[in-house]
């Protein structure tokens, strides 16, 4: 619980942060903050005074006499004392002192003495907010109770000062209040009241409006405020944003009650989803906020809608010059806002500190001196500003829209000093409700579904290229808003609209010849991401604020992360490209930090792009040469200059980027190193010449700051992720960088380091996997890779791997070490390879989750090398750690040792195939036992568990041999296993869980050892996989269950002639119905479940003995038979292939027969059937499914 009337909150102090511990004399020294410094242990005035007046206020009771004297003396003392840390950093008065003072007071002074209740809410709100104090529950209902008795009681005239120490001690604690809500927020309550529209008084609105958003704050880590009383709130604000400016009111006071409501409606929306209602009310809350974001901008004249909806029409946004009576003003007459930059600034008070005061007219001093530095700071510089924005034709000259009227030169004798002070404040005010305005839509993105958000955009980003009168956008407060800090919320609440709008923007596209009829929804979106590019590269030209330059510049990240570019034409990441480059040298660090991010953000999105490949085979100058203009931004980096040897489109140039710009061969140019990845480097590993800002003085060979460092290295990371065939040539030096910055001692250099290695060994394992098609002589030789790894493991990687102390780093290293290229790990020496295997078998039983789940996932990669997975010791130790990590208490842990348990027994069933008996016989039958009880274990688990432990089993159950199967030990287990599959088919799960539970039971029956024939499981088994064949909605889980009862090689395991005749029943059923669904997203896979089927139906065909052939001769003879036909001669014809598009399937490869082999295995199955020996009513059926057979194989031969 905090206890503050500010509409900011300030920051929260725990109880324990006020020490109770006397200063010793043995305390260490500190430097004085003033003149008059102290000694240690002494007490300052601020304090000394409260001691003594909290002491006698506690000595007085309610029967003393001369009370009221002795409390209005008191509390007159404690009030003009400052206890605000910016100006007494020793203040050290305990939270406890302050409550048990506040509560006796409170006690003391009488509803009945007006005077002394004003003087003690005063005292309440002075002391709580200046002290940050966090109080008990007693001393909130005490307090609360006094404050809701007082309204009541006193008369109106006190409610001001009442309601402010109401909000000062509701701050963050509207859910604890909830015995008290309902009688304040009820229709006919003292805040419903004072916060009407219809309330006369603008102060008293404001302070309750104030009251009800500190009611609404919610605290992390404590309860949000009940739905109906946050109801209730976001109606009283809504219609104060919607209401106009009451006639003959002071448009100053009017802005402080917009900035309590906008305050207040943030509150109700952060932290949680949209709960206000539909479209309407939304559209509402839309359009309030829109209007206001544009308060108080010279020129802006327009006719404001009262409801936005989902893609507006643009000529409701017309500039319309009469403005209409009736609705909020919006601006001040274009006199009143031409202010001499000059006079302005001779204006500004010297700010005294940034006190927490509430915002009543008197103590609005100090935050209004630090908003008039901005707003006097851009003003002072606004012919630049508006010759930096002239390249953008936003406007025609002769229209007035948002003209920038307080940047023109104005006489000083337009204004008189107080004329001049009051049009300042109420320019700093229209700023300050543009703010809040911004910082609340920012909050309706976070709390409103993305999807429902799209259909607005259009209101709030242009979606047409600019011509003619331009829409009131985002876009025109980042270019035009003389505040850097509205331009800045503005690029915020362009960032959250622009992440995760990937999805959205995914239909964007322009490269299709222009149609002229209409408009396609694709082209106006990628017309979207064009103005934006526009847009923001204008505000990338133009900005000067160092903070709202980085904002601009991250930004710009979100929209490349996001926007289709292989969709557009090719251009607007060129542009970018060559337009960020001068940042680079930026004074600013997180400029310098931002413009990286983007760059790494660029070589990310939809890689390997065409013209990002192009841009980073230019050499130096190409790929960053001036961008034609001379930039704002010019003048601030020439302090990186030396002698003029920099232009100002150029980076720092190292000596070999110097030799990189030499004239080069077009080969040597093709094979020269990347520009970025060469700038990353040398940021990384080379000395400054220069410092920045905030960077200290002296040492001439200090490294870059570190936050540049590490997203050099993330960089570098996203650089050989992408685009890892132009970065390969630098194995070498990529590898001596990750080595020095391993070596060093800054934990988070360390971890980027592992990770660039970590990418640049997945990026050789990809090039060395056959579906990806990579030329020999395109790939990283061997020989190569393995002096690579032999430098890297023998560095400081080892350091790494047992740094105990940064367990991030650790599991980062693991990860490092199972990016090994299989071919060059066998070609490692020995010791190299021991000390691998050693080190992550040591890991798994870490304490750290982090590390043992990277080191079981490791052991789960390398389980799968050939030169490691036919060591049987090997297995074992492998197998052993997994078990223990699958009983671990962390799910992650857990689900990372089920995916290696799998790839252990995918291993088991490689080695059964090529090694042989041999192989089965070394492994120890415990082992075997104890892993067949984890999985059976862990097949209950969470389904992330669940789905590798079912693989798991499926491939245990495959592997084991006869003998084991008939040992006692064995029996229960192996049924618990049959069962734990079948139940998992069964179930609810995820259809990944369902799915890799089918395919275990498929390669369960692949062992002929399983009595399928006799177990009691077994009918179990088919029965869970004939329901699912026919019912369940994943095709892709229908698939593979088919495939399953496709898998018994002997018509024994089918069993009795009813369960071989519901098994046929069943595929018959599922094939009739394969393009039976409700979701597009699974008719993608319907073709490869009528493969499948159709192979599962043949199979049965040619296995079926005598007493199958009445039911299948009922089948095949009805109209069912003649569906069936049908989809037969597509799969024999070979008309209807699906494997391609069941992807992810191990079994696919297993598919590519020609139609003349499955004929001759139809041919096979009619020669079968017709050698069968029958008689009577067997004799005729089986003449009907010889029949079948003969026409379809007739069919198959005409064609």
């Amino acid at each position: 619980m905090a206890a503050h009337a500010g509409l900011s909150a300030p920051a929260v102090r725990s109880v324990s942060s006020f020490p109770a511990s006397a200063l010793s004399a043995e305390a260490a020294p500190f430097t004085p903050m003033a003149a008059d410094s102290r000694q240690p242990g002494s007490l300052s005035d601020a304090e000394k005074q409260f001691s003594r007046c909290a002491s006698k206020l506690r000595a007085l009771r309610a029967n003393s006499g001369q009370l009221r004297e002795e409390l209005n003396l008191l509390f007159d003392q404690l009030l003009s004392e400052n206890y605000n840390k910016t100006f007494e950093p020793n203040i050290n008065i305990q939270p406890e002192d302050v409550c048990v003072l506040l509560r006796h007071v409170s006690s003391l002074v009488p509803l009945s003495q007006e005077h002394l209740v004003i003087k003690l809410c005063q005292l309440v709100h002075h002391l709580l907010n200046q002290l940050k104090v966090i109080m008990d529950e007693q001393t909130l209902d005490v307090l609360v109770n006094y404050t809701t008795r007082a309204l009541k009681v006193c008369g109106a005239w006190t409610h001001s000062d009442i309601l402010l120490a109401l909000s000062t001690v509701v701050y963050g604690n509207g859910p604890q209040c909830h015995q008290h809500l309902g009688e304040l927020l009820r229709d006919d309550g003292v805040l419903q009241q004072y916060s009407s529209t219809c309330q006369p008084s603008l102060e008293l609105r404001r302070v309750a409006l104030t009251c009800m958003a500190n009611i609404c704050l919610r605290i992390p880590g404590q309860p949000p405020l009940d739905d109906q009383y946050r109801s209730v709130c976001f109606r009283v604000f809504l219609q104060t944003l919607q209401s106009p400016q009451p006639p003959h009111t002071d448009e100053l006071f009017y802005c402080l009650v917009i900035q309590a409501a906008l305050k207040g409606m943030q509150y109700c929306l952060s932290g949680g989803k949209w709960k206000f209602g539909g479209g309407e009310e939304l559209g509402s809350v839309l359009a309030a906020l829109k209007r206001l974001m544009f308060q108080g901008a010279p020129g802006v004249s327009v006719e404001w809608l009262t409801v936005l909806y989902p893609a507006p029409l643009p000529q409701y946004e017309a500039l319309s010059p009469p403005k209409p009576a009736g609705l909020p003003k919006s601006s001040e007459p274009t006199k009143d806002a031409t202010t001499s930059g000059k006079a302005s600034a001779n204006k500004k008070r010297k700010s005294k500190g940034k006190g927490k005061k509430t915002k009543t007219e008197e103590s609005k001093g100090d935050e209004r001196d630090e908003d008039e530095r901005d707003t006097g700071s851009t003003l002072q510089k606004g012919e630049g500003r508006e010759s930096g924005r002239g390249e953008e034709a936003l406007l025609k000259p002769s229209t007035p829209f948002l003209y920038p009227s307080w940047k023109r030169s104005s006489s000083d004798s337009e204004f008189s000093d107080p004329e001049g002070t009051a049009q300042s404040r109420l320019r700093l005010n229209h700023g300050r409700v543009r703010q809040g305005a911004l910082h609340c839509l920012l909050a309706v993105v976070k709390a409103v579904e993305k999807r429902t958000l799209y259909g607005y955009w259009s209101s709030f980003i242009p979606d047409t290229p600019i011509g003619g009168p331009p829409p009131l956008t985002l876009l025109t407060i980042i270019l035009k808003d003389p505040s850097p800090k509205v331009r800045l919320c503005a690029l915020q609440v362009l960032s959250g609209i622009l992440d995760g709008s990937r999805q959205f923007l995914a239909v964007a596209e322009d490269t299709a010849s222009p149609r002229t009829s209409y408009t396609p929804f694709s082209l106006t979106l990628a017309t979207t991401i064009r103005e934006l590019h526009r847009s923001l590269s204008l505000a990338l030209l133009a900005e000067t604020s160092p903070q709202t330059l980085t904002q601009v510049i991250k930004c710009l990240g979100f929209l490349v992360s996001n926007a289709p570019y292989h969709r557009l034409r090719p251009g607007l990441l060129t542009q970018l490209w060559k337009q960020i480059r001068p940042h680079l040298r930026h004074r600013d660090v997180n400029v310098r930090v931002s413009v990286l991010t983007l760059y790494g953000a660029m070589v990310t999105t939809q890689a390997p792009l065409p013209e990002v490949q192009l841009l980073l085979r230019q050499p130096e100058d190409g790929g960053g040469g001036s961008t034609g203009s001379f930039t704002p931004q010019n003048a601030a980096l020439s302090w990186r200059r030396r002698d003029g040897t920099s232009s100002p489109g150029r980076a720092p140039v190292t000596p070999s980027q110097e030799r990189s710009c030499a004239p080069r061969t077009p080969g040597e140019e093709e094979s020269s190193p990347p520009w970025l990845l060469q700038l990353c480097v040398s940021l990384v590993t080379q000395p400054r010449e220069e410092q920045s800002d905030g960077e200290g003085v002296g040492g001439g060979a200090a490294l870059e700051a570190s936050p540049v460092r590490l997203v050099a290295l993330q960089a570098l990371s996203h650089l050989v992720r992408g685009y890892f065939s132009l970065t390969q040539t630098c194995l070498c030096e990529i590898g001596q960088v990750s080595a020095r910055c391993l070596g060093e001692t800054d934990p988070s250099i360390q971890l980027h380091a592992a990770k660039l290695l970590e990418e640049f060994g997945t990026g050789i394992i990809q090039q060395y996997r056959g579906e990806n098609n990579v030329p020999e002589s395109s790939r990283v030789p061997i020989s190569q890779v393995v002096q690579f790894w032999s430098e890297v493991l023998s560095g400081p990687l080892n350091a790494a791997l047992q740094n105990e102390q940064h367990p991030t780093l650790q599991a980062s290293a693991c990860d490092t070490l199972s990016s090994i290229l299989p071919q060059a790990f066998a070609q490692l020496p020995d010791k190299t390879q021991l000390m691998c295997v050693t080190v992550l078998l040591g890991l798994t039983y870490m304490e750290n989750y982090l590390v043992k789940t990277a080191a079981v996932r490791a052991l789960g990669i390398y389980i799968l090398f050939p030169c490691l997975r036919e060591d049987v010791m090997f297995v074992a130790d492998t197998a052993n750690a997994i078990l223990a990590a699958l009983d671990d208490r962390s799910t992650n842990v857990r689900a990372k040792a089920a995916w290696s348990l799998g790839n252990l027994t995918d291993t088991l069933i490689v080695n059964m195939e090529s090694v042989g008996v041999d192989f089965q016989e070394e492994l120890s039958d415990m082992l075997l036992l104890k892993m067949l009880q984890s999985a059976n274990r862990a097949s209950a688990d969470k389904d992330r568990v669940k789905s590798n432990a079912v693989r798991a089993l499926g491939n245990l159950l495959h592997f084991l041999r006869e003998s084991q199967m008939t040992r006692s030990a064995f029996q229960r287990p192996l049924e618990d296993a049959v069962l734990a599959l079948v139940k998992t088919v069964q179930s609810e799960a995820t259809m990944k869980v369902r799915w890799n539970a089918c395919y275990a039971l498929g390669n369960a029956f692949g062992n002929p050892a399983l009595p399928l024939d006799s177990a009691p499981w077994s009918h179990d088994a088919f029965t869970a996989l004939c329901n699912v064949v026919t019912s369940c909605k994943n095709f892709k889980v229908r698939i593979k269950s088919a495939a399953a009862l496709a898998v018994p090689a002997r018509r024994g395991c089918y069993g009795d002639a009813e369960r071989f005749s519901r098994v046929w029943r069943s595929l018959a059923t599922a094939l009739e119905n394969s393009e039976d669904t409700n979701d597009f997203l699974e008719y993608r896979y319907s073709a490869s479940l009528r493969h499948t089927l159709s192979k599962a139906l043949l199979h049965l065909l040619s296995v079926s003995q005598l007493q199958d052939m009445p039911a299948l001769a009922v089948s095949l003879a009805s109209e069912e038979g003649s569906g069936i036909r049908e989809h037969l001669v597509k799969y024999l014809r070979a008309e209807e292939g699906g494997v391609e598009e069941a992807e992810g399937e191990k079994d696919a490869k297993e598919e590519s027969f020609h139609p003349q082999q499955r004929a001759g295995d139809l041919l096979q199955t009619l020669s079968r059937v017709k050698g069968l020996r029958a008689e009577g009513e067997e004799e005729r059926s089986k003449e009907v499914v010889v029949h079948f057979l003969e026409d379809l194989l007739k069919t198959c031969e005409d064609t």
